[in-house]
């Protein structure tokens, strides 16, 4: 035995040589695609264009899938190694467009910029050579010094305040300078500036936490006010930065939020409320947990560990969404009559009609959370 362990060891030592010296290869490759990358950052801060390409990215994707089947290797494993690679480049581009200015030394003034979103943007506009000015609740007394030459006034403040807010600051700005806000409602505060300012105005609704760290393929809903070419060396900035723009009115934003923040907010709250009513033992339900299971129940930890004024001020926020989360409530109370009747037959026929109005969503949802699902698996 100690002799065929003694061979082994002979035999299998130039083989892991040989994977060594390949590792080595990868990495001096690895090494040369990141110059080019570098390159590439070059040309694209050149010319203002920005980071991400999502055509480029998933054709490189489907070429490099077909490449791997010809080579018989797993598909989806170049898929997840290359999705990587991509992201890394991705950041390291973005890392070195924040420091890339449209407009260097435009003057900008965060109202709000000692909160969480507000501190963000302010770093990235610090980044790229932009003057920043802070405007909090104690510096009202200097509102108008603040505003004196601004080229970018942002307004950064809890959604129940921005439209009081904007009131009190649009006597002191210069009609040539270009007002937006951050908050995730559209229609009342883009009117209200419409109304208090006569310049540029512009409404921004960044779609993700301020703890993100970078604007890589974060999305950024951009709803037009008036005078959008003056406001469109703002969306350069952000698409520079690396987000990826969505162009939206008011009013379409705001239905589509009302389904997208305010009703999964609430479900989401409501599953905990459920839970916590329940004395669920949370940590026994995940030994028996599926991944899927874990994502979920992830989702609604995740909920619970963030500020709960926060969370209903989005829920809460506006007569429509209340409105849309009471025609939710009514609708579970539908289906209390089919489990009365014990009613399979009538499940599997809503079942049935639901499915089919996913339609080919239901595909793409499957492969979405298996791939999710999978991360999990590899992580826990």
């Amino acid at each position: 035995m100690e002799t065929d362990h003694h061979t082994f060891n002979k035999e299998i030592l130039p083989l892991r040589n040989k994977i060594d010296h390949i590792d080595s290869q990868i990495l001096s490759l690895l090494t040369q695609r990141q110059a080019q990358v570098e390159q590439v950052v070059t040309l694209k801060k050149k010319y203002h264009i920005p980071v991400y390409h999502p055509a480029r990215e998933e054709d490189l994707i489907s070429k490099l899938r077909i490449q791997a089947q010809n080579a018989h290797l797993d598909p989806d494993f170049m898929e997840d190694l290359y999705r990587v690679i991509l992201r890394q480049s991705r950041v390291v581009q973005t890392g070195q467009m924040a420091h890339k200015g449209i407009r260097t030394g435009a003057k900008i003034l965060i109202i709000g910029g000692a909160g969480q979103m507000g501190h963000f943007f302010a770093s990235l506009f610090r980044k790229s050579g932009y003057e920043v000015r802070i405007l909090g609740r104690q510096d009202w007394n200097h509102a108008k010094q603040l505003c004196s030459g601004i080229d970018l006034c942002l307004i950064s403040v809890p959604i129940e305040k921005t439209q009081t807010t904007i009131e009190q600051i649009a006597p002191f700005l210069d009609p040539r300078t270009l007002l937006a806000d951050l908050t995730s409602i559209k229609a009342g505060p883009l009117e209200k500036m419409l109304n208090s300012h006569p310049g540029p105005v512009t409404g921004l609704h960044p779609i993700f936490g301020p703890t993100s760290g970078s604007l890589d393929k974060q999305i950024i809903v951009v709803t037009p006010g008036r005078d959008s070419d003056q406001c469109q060396w703002l969306v350069e900035q952000f698409t520079l930065w690396g987000a990826v723009i969505v162009q939206s009115s008011a009013r379409e934003h705001d239905d589509i939020m009302e389904i997208v923040q305010a009703l999964r907010h609430f479900a989401t709250f409501c599953f905990g409320q459920f839970l916590y009513e329940r004395h669920t033992h949370l940590d026994r339900t995940l030994e028996f947990s599926s991944p899927i299971y874990r994502l979920e129940l992830g989702m609604v930890g995740r909920l619970f560990a963030q500020d709960a004024s926060l969370y209903s001020e989005i829920i809460f926020a506006t007569e429509e969404r209340r409105h849309l989360l009471k025609a939710y409530i009514a609708s579970m109370h539908q289906h209390l009559e089919m489990l009365e009747n014990n009613d399979k037959s009538l499940f599997i026929e809503k079942f049935d009609h639901i499915a089919q109005w996913f339609g080919p969503f239901s595909e793409q949802a499957m492969r979405e959370s298996s791939f999710l699902i999978n991360k999990l698996t590899e992580r826990f």
